[in-house]
């Protein structure tokens, strides 16, 4: 059965509607990094840029590092742009646009994110590295879809009742990022441990400017969870939702992050743009 028009949305010249890609476009290893400068600071030290596009956030560069093609695209803030994002570039691998199927042939995509992020534990200094062996979900957007094939129940059981979670809130749901991505790109360089993905910067991540937090305690609930050696490192806005997406859809995808704030501390780096830099590069080294 065909995709309707309504669902699977193309551009007058055939690329998909919000990226402006085409499949021809895209490689199969796939960077993500939310800031659309950030595109050009893991490009410049590609051997060469074969394809460039932009429509709204965004920003899109495929090219060759090392003889490897890769495509880095700027995703912008939040679960709900990588909602978009990731559903749009497995359509530009697995669905074919002229007849709207679905392939016969499954493509699966290599999805590495480089990323900022604030640590909770006061053993993650400012500076670091951090890959994301799971990611928790409090911002809701996998409940859109049908998730029991890689939720953690146990896990998010644990979580929920050593944090005394708000029932009004939507329930956390914990999935691994890929173990294969992983080992690849571990290190002594590198910390490990939960990511927690938030739907706001300011109150979401227990940060108070003018306007008093729903649960003040939050963040020292979450900080101090533990379930059999697992705890949660740091926060941010995005991980969940590509760690669930790629799972559900066969993709694999890692999360790295440069720890630039410690929130228990109150340190935030001296040269975030140094840090993001040498993230970058060790990243690219090990693709």
């Amino acid at each position: 059965m065909s995709i309707k028009a309504s669902e699977l949305i193309l551009n007058p010249d055939g690329s998909i509607y919000h990226l402006n890609l085409k499949p021809e476009d895209i490689g199969d290893t796939i960077i993500f990094v939310g800031d659309q400068d950030r595109v050009s600071l893991v490009t410049k030290h590609f051997d060469n840029i074969d394809f460039e596009t932009q429509k709204r956030e965004f920003k899109t560069h495929t090219g060759t590092y090392k003889d490897k093609r890769i495509t880095v695209i700027s995703t912008g803030i939040g679960t709900d742009n990588i909602d978009i994002v990731l559903n749009e570039l497995d359509a530009l691998v697995n669905i074919n646009f002229d007849t709207r199927t679905v392939n016969d042939k499954l493509k699966n995509l290599d999805i590495i994110r480089i990323g900022t992020s604030g640590s909770i534990q006061k053993d993650i200094p400012v500076d670091s590295f951090l890959i994301s062996s799971h990611a928790i979900d409090f911002n809701g957007m996998l409940h859109a879809y049908q998730t029991e094939t890689i939720a953690n129940p146990e896990l998010e059981d644990a979580f929920v009742t050593q944090t005394n979670w708000d029932s009004n809130k939507a329930k956390p749901i914990i999935v691994e990022g890929s173990k294969e991505l992983i080992d690849k790109f571990k290190s002594n360089k590198t910390h490990h441990g939960i990511t927690a993905t938030a739907n706001g910067f300011y109150g979401p991540q227990g940060r108070v400017l003018r306007l008093p937090l729903n649960n003040p305690d939050l963040n020292s609930k979450i900080d101090s969870f533990n379930s059999n050696g697992l705890r949660v490192t740091n926060l941010e806005m995005e991980t969940s939702g590509i760690y669930g997406l790629a799972k559900l859809l066969g993709h694999k995808a890692i999360s790295l992050n440069a720890i630039i704030a410690n929130r228990t501390t109150g340190d935030f780096s001296t040269n975030p743009t140094e840090t993001i830099e040498r993230l970058i590069t060790y990243t690219l080294e090990r693709i």
